[in-house]
């Protein structure tokens, strides 16, 4: 029998719940910086985690002396990446007048009206179509330099973030065996094979999809910047740079990309005759970034998506369609990883299961 008692102790219950459950949601949401180095600081734990495998097994280091060895090829990674990379996007950037908003919209007024005398010269009234002011009010012109302020400060704040980062890493990377050490002490015995093989193949995996999609994003890089150094498009460096960036999106991302670049193409040639070189470059570009999303879709994203995490690439897709419509677009960038580790999961725990045996035949 329900009596008064057992309802206030329910209550009661539920309110601790939830009064537990918003203090741990505070709590991290206010360490969320610790967090932020603690997923880095995994990501390159696992592309680090081949590179500590050949220092130990091809060239005989010792545990202490690999996991050493591949931080400082990360500190010279990143170091370059700095030295090289990091004043060109600052200088390219100013020149293209990305950090200032004004002068965006001043551009894109301009670019308007040179089309809209485009249009007339071709008698198709622009009136309706076209009009600076009512484009000027409807645009966010804090987008594009929002987005590269992100990107810059991000790095340029990175001094004492990157120190903790890698710090974790290496223990990370040194502390590899004491982990599963440790996993098998808290695990109960009849699962402990299942769990330590899951652990095993996730890190496998997702090794291989960073290191994958590091590559990929080089690669599109490269071909997005010969496309732009071809057509003789001014700043082709930050262009390039940010379409690359955006291609951490699956699918989306590439277009995006193509509008950026067309945008930033067309800004960049402002002194220029719309006709005879503003439109044609544009068009010629768009036509580029097209050929470099054919390459990067049947050579680049296959040999990612689908050899790395043993998947197929309609799998791939419908499960970044699907977390893109219900987590927005960091849950398309998420999918694959996470998708990753629930199948591995599921094959260690569900084999005979008819559905997980078709999802994970190949892993």
């Amino acid at each position: 029998m329900v009596t008064s008692k057992t309802i206030a102790n329910g209550i009661l219950r539920a309110i601790t719940v939830i009064v537990l459950s918003a203090l741990l949601l505070y709590f991290l949401y206010q360490i969320q910086s610790v967090l932020i180095y603690l997923i880095v600081a995994l990501i390159l734990t696992l592309i680090g985690n081949p590179v500590l495998d050949f220092f130990r097994k091809r060239l005989k280091f010792n545990h202490v002396f690999a996991t050493i060895g591949t931080l400082f090829i990360f500190m010279i990674i990143i170091a370059g990446f700095i030295m090289m990379f990091i004043p060109l996007i600052l200088s390219q950037g100013q020149n293209l007048s990305l950090l200032n908003t004004s002068a965006i919209e001043q551009q894109t007024i301009q670019l308007v009206s040179q089309i809209s005398v485009f249009l007339e010269n071709h008698h198709i009234d622009s009136s309706k179509a076209l009009s600076a002011s009512e484009i000027s009010s409807k645009i966010n012109f804090n987008i594009i330099p929002n987005f590269l302020n992100a990107i810059l400060a991000t790095i340029s704040s990175f001094g004492m973030g990157l120190a903790s980062v890698l710090f974790i890493t290496f223990f990370f990377l040194k502390e590899r065996k004491s982990f599963f050490t440790g996993v098998k002490k808290l695990i109960p015995d009849n699962h402990e094979e299942q769990v330590l093989n899951s652990l095993e193949k996730i890190n496998s995996l997702l090794s291989r999809y960073f290191i994958g999609l590091l590559l990929q994003l080089f690669i599109v890089f490269v071909l997005y910047l010969t496309v732009l150094l071809i057509f003789g498009v001014p700043n082709a460096f930050i262009i390039g740079f940010l379409c690359a960036v955006l291609n951490i999106i699956p699918y989306i991302g590439p277009l995006i990309a193509s509008v950026l670049a067309a945008i930033l193409t067309m800004l960049s040639n402002l002194g220029s005759d719309f006709q005879s070189e503003i439109l044609p470059t544009t068009i010629y570009v768009l036509l580029g970034f097209w050929i470099v999303q054919v390459i990067d879709n049947n050579l680049s994203q296959p040999i990612i998506f689908s050899k790395s995490v043993s998947s197929h690439p309609l799998e791939i897709f419908l499960v970044i369609l699907i977390a893109g419509f219900l987590f927005g677009i960091l849950g398309m960038i998420a999918a694959v990883p996470l998708y990753t580790i629930l199948k591995v999961i599921g094959k260690e725990f569900f084999p005979e299961n008819k559905i997980i045996h078709l999802l994970t035949k190949n892993i």
